[in-house]
């Protein structure tokens, strides 16, 4: 099992957020869903494409209260936590209609709350129930997500599961100036803040360097060395692992003291705060995983994507919501974890990478029980960039997709400008991919990963009817997973 992340008093805490969002939800039901996923995985377009999709009237047919016509209404209201900053659902979505361009990644937490009339489909519930449900969407990064379980680790437990993790595979280029640095460092000598800073800098440096599209590693906490925001240059953003001997104690005023002190800062006025306010209070949760991205990068990119699941799950408190544990400590009772970008991909791939996606969060299904727990897993699309089609090829109809790449994408050579549509195979993932993973996990060196296409294409144009009217944006399996993550709350 994960070791707890909180204390009595922290808990205490959390107890008395609940009972008032649940008195709150007595005069109004609510569900709180949170919207995570590691950098680059869609999080912003996933909001923006549901919510334009309940607005204008997208085609869900499987997102049941809205396919029988129960939902009346659906509007946009003020949220009802002030101090966090509202989700710029319209400038996000003016992006992506009317610029079509992806609108900026998520680097700090937001709050959208869409609400949405409804007649039930029971007689008995219409009598009772005012037919209102508000939906309260979190946003949040990934990355804050993977520093919940350093409140579980000492500074020493920290400093030796990073600098093993920072020792293996192509993180040992990546972090060796780090390394050098770290091994050539007195950590028995006298606390000095030029000491920190320099340690702390390269640190981040090599987090970064993981970072980048090129590797595309996942396990990289703490989260805000890479997203610091006002907390940068802080004493708790200072600090880094130490090479710390088997045994001993921090001397009184020593570097190793006050790298000690400042990663407890961390996870005081960080980490904490974030479990407490926010994640603690969510009801549903979607993880939304760039899977195909990891496969273009290699073996190691994958095992370091289920690493990252298994932590980031592990999170989670699973278990279905009885009255008291709802007061006094909400459970999180579905999870679901999608595989984004399947417009890369033709349809008769969509089932495999659904099944790629389940294996990568097998361990962490595992880890967390199942029990009380709804977890599903799906790939899905939130804007569909692409049509399928076919091409003729020495006499064989091969699948391809069809979409216009962004201005300086190049595909075989051949830079594009934005404007024109190309077609292109998209590639072929595994049927099953248990086999693939027994072969990354033995360290089989001549493991051959799919090619699959991680082309960057441009948001479609949406058309518009006779009246004028600008069509929904078009996805990818949105409905289902709307009436997976609420669609229960409608009945």
């Amino acid at each position: 099992m994960p070791p707890r992340l909180t204390t009595f008093a922290d808990d205490a805490l959390i107890a008395l957020d609940n009972l008032a969002d649940r008195a709150s939800g007595l005069v109004n039901p609510t569900i709180r869903l949170g919207v995570t996923g590691l950098s680059r995985s869609g999080k912003t377009v996933f909001i923006s494409s549901l919510v334009h999709n309940l607005l204008h009237g997208g085609r869900l047919p499987l997102f049941e209260a809205v396919q029988s016509g129960r939902v009346s209404a659906v509007r946009l209201e003020p949220q009802p936590d002030d101090a966090v900053p509202r989700f710029q659902y319209e400038d996000h979505i003016r992006a992506l209609v009317k610029e079509r361009i992806w609108p900026d990644s998520t680097r700090a937490i937001s709050e959208l709350r869409i609400t949405l009339d409804y007649q039930s489909a029971s007689s008995w519930t219409r009598m009772f129930s005012p037919g209102r449900l508000s939906i309260d969407i979190v946003d949040y990064p990934g990355e804050w997500l993977l520093d919940l379980p350093l409140l579980g680790k000492d500074f020493r437990t920290f400093s030796e599961e990073t600098i093993a993790l920072a020792a293996t595979g192509i993180r040992r280029e990546l972090s060796s100036r780090w390394l050098a640095l770290t091994k050539a460092t007195d950590i028995h000598a006298t606390a000095d803040e030029m000491a920190a800073r320099a340690l702390s800098a390269s640190f981040a440096d090599y987090l970064k360097a993981c970072k980048t599209d090129e590797r595309s590693l996942s396990t990289l906490p703490p989260g805000r060395f890479l997203l610091p925001g006002d907390l940068d240059g802080s004493p708790a953003l200072t600090f880094a692992p130490l090479a710390l001997p088997p045994e001993g104690r921090a001397g009184r005023g020593s570097l190793w003291a006050m790298m000690e002190r400042r990663y407890e800062a961390y996870k005081s006025v960080v980490v904490k705060p974030f479990f407490r306010e926010h994640f603690a209070r969510l009801d549903r949760q979607i993880v939304l995983v760039d899977a195909l991205q990891a496969m273009n990068r290699g073996p190691e990119a994958v095992q370091d994507l289920e690493r990252a699941l298994t932590d980031v799950l592990a999170c989670f408190r699973p278990g279905t919501n009885s009255i008291l544990s709802s007061l006094l400590g909400r459970r999180i009772d579905r999870v679901l974890v999608a595989a984004t970008k399947a417009d890369h991909l033709h349809h008769e791939s969509h089932d495999r990478l659904d099944r790629l996606t389940r294996r990568l969060v097998d361990r962490a299904i595992d880890r967390i029980g199942m029990a009380g727990a709804g977890i599903d897993v799906m790939a899905l699309a939130s804007v569909r960039a692409t049509r399928e089609a076919s091409v003729r090829r020495d006499g064989h109809d091969l699948p391809v997709i069809v979409g216009t790449p962004m201005a300086g994408e190049r595909i075989a050579g051949e830079t594009f400008d934005g404007e024109r549509k190309t077609a292109i195979f998209p590639g072929d993932l595994p049927d099953n991919p248990e086999s693939l993973f027994e072969r990354i996990e033995a360290g089989d060196s001549s493991v051959e990963l799919p090619d699959v296409s991680v082309v960057r294409f441009r948001p479609p144009q949406l058309e518009e009817t006779g009246g004028g009217i600008k069509l929904s944006v078009p996805h990818i399996r949105l409905d289902r997973a709307m009436q997976f993550l609420f669609g229960d709350r409608l009945a």
